[in-house]
C-alpha cells in the first residue's frame, strides 16, 4: 500500500447529544466536520478547550457513533468494528486509562501477547526510556511516567495508525524529546499519527497537516507551511505579520498610546535597546501608519525585521472573536 494512502477519512462528521423531548433539546458537538489522515504523516487537531477535538477522536476511533456522516478507519466504519480493525490501530487516551495496581511490565508484556505481530517490547522499553521504573505500580509513577506507559501500551500491537490525545502533557523537556524522537521514527515506517494537543510549537514542530477546530467545526486546515504562508491572502488582504524593531530609546508612555497599531514589548524591560513587536502588518498602509508614527515621535529604529508567520499566529487569528 502507497505510503500516501488515506488511513481515516471523516466526512460530514455530526455529533449532538440529548433527544428531543428533553428541556435543551439537542446540542451539537460537532457540526460537519471534514478531515484526512495519511500514512506515514502527523495530523494533528487543534482548537480550544470545548472545540470538539476529543469528540472528533472518540468517533474516529469508533467510541462515539456520529449522528450523520462517515468515517472510514483504514478503510472500514469503526463503529462496533470487530476484533481485527482494533487490533491494527493504537489508541492512547489523554487520561491514560491505566490499571492502577499493575507494574507497566507486566502490562506490556500482556498487551503484546494479544497481538499477533506486536512491537518488540525491550526495543519500546528502551525507545520511551521506561527501564527505571518497569516494576514500580502503575499508581506511584508521576505523570510524566504514566503518560510514556500509555504511548507503549498504545504502540505495543505495532499499529497502522495510532491516536495519540495530548501525547506530550506533563512530560518534561528530555521525556518531550524522547515522544517527538518515536513519533518521526513511527512516521518514517509509514505509520499514520493522528494527535491532538494544546501545545502549538509541538504542532508545528510535528505535524504534516493541521486540522483547527472551533465549536464543533474545522474552520482552518492545511499543511503547516500553508498555514503560516505570510503571502496568503484573507478576505482580500494578505496574512498578518509580525514586525520586529529596536527602539535606540526609551519610549513615553504617550508616544505608545499614539501607536496606530498594537506594539508589545519583546523584551524585560522598556530600555534603549529594547525590541518591539507589531503584530498586525497585512497591507502596505499598516506599514506607511506606523512609519509616519516613527517620524512624528521623532524615531529613527536601530533595526527592522519581519518574523515568519507561526502556527500560534493563526490560531490567535482564526479561533479568537
Amino acid at each position: 500500500m502507497p505510503s500516501s494512502a488515506v488511513c481515516l477519512r471523516l466526512a460530514g462528521v455530526r455529533y449532538a447529544v440529548g433527544t428531543a423531548s428533553s428541556a435543551k433539546g439537542f446540542t451539537e458537538i460537532l457540526s460537519g466536520v471534514d478531515l484526512t489522515a495519511r500514512r506515514s504523516e502527523v495530523t494533528a487537531i487543534i482548537g480550544p478547550n470545548g472545540a470538539g477535538k476529543t469528540t472528533t477522536l472518540s468517533c474516529s476511533q469508533g467510541l462515539l457513533r456520529p449522528s450523520s456522516g462517515t468515517v472510514q478507519l483504514l478503510g472500514q466504519n469503526p463503529w462496533r468494528a470487530g476484533a481485527g480493525l482494533r487490533a491494527r490501530v493504537g489508541v492512547m487516551l489523554q487520561d491514560g486509562g491505566l490499571p492502577q495496581s499493575v507494574r507497566p511490565r507486566t502490562l506490556l508484556a500482556h498487551i503484546a501477547k494479544l497481538h499477533r505481530h506486536p512491537w518488540p517490547l525491550e526495543d519500546l522499553i528502551t525507545r520511551l526510556d521506561l527501564s527505571d521504573f518497569l516494576s514500580t505500580t502503575i499508581r506511584r509513577l508521576s505523570g510524566g511516567q504514566k503518560q510514556r506507559v500509555a504511548l507503549a501500551a498504545a504502540l505495543i500491537g505495532d499499529p497502522e495508525l495510532v491516536f495519540l490525545d495530548e501525547p506530550s502533557a506533563g512530560l518534561d523537556p528530555q521525556s518531550r524529546q524522547l515522544v517527538f524522537d518515536l513519533i518521526g521514527h513511527l512516521r518514517s515506517c509509514g505509520i499514520g499519527i493522528v494527535l491532538t494537543t494544546h501545545l502549538l510549537e509541538e504542532a508545528q514542530q510535528l505535524a504534516d497537516s493541521v486540522y483547527i477546530l472551533k465549536d464543533g467545526a474545522v474552520i482552518r486546515h492545511g499543511t503547516v507551511a500553508e498555514l503560516t504562508d505570510s503571502t496568503a491572502e484573507q478576505n482580500g488582504r494578505s496574512a498578518p505579520r509580525r514586525l520586529c524593531f529596536a527602539s535606540p530609546r526609551i519610549l513615553t508612555r504617550d508616544e505608545l498610546d499614539a501607536a496606530p497599531l498594537p506594539v508589545e514589548l519583546d523584551s524585560d524591560s522598556n530600555r534603549a535597546g529594547a525590541r518591539w513587536t507589531v503584530a498586525a502588518i497585512s497591507a502596505p498602509a499598516d506599514l506607511s501608519s506606523l512609519t509616519a508614527w516613527w517620524e512624528q515621535i521623532g524615531l529613527f529604529p536601530a533595526e527592522i525585521s519581519f518574523e515568519a508567520r507561526t502556527l500560534e499566529d493563526v490560531f490567535w487569528e482564526v479561533s479568537v472573536p
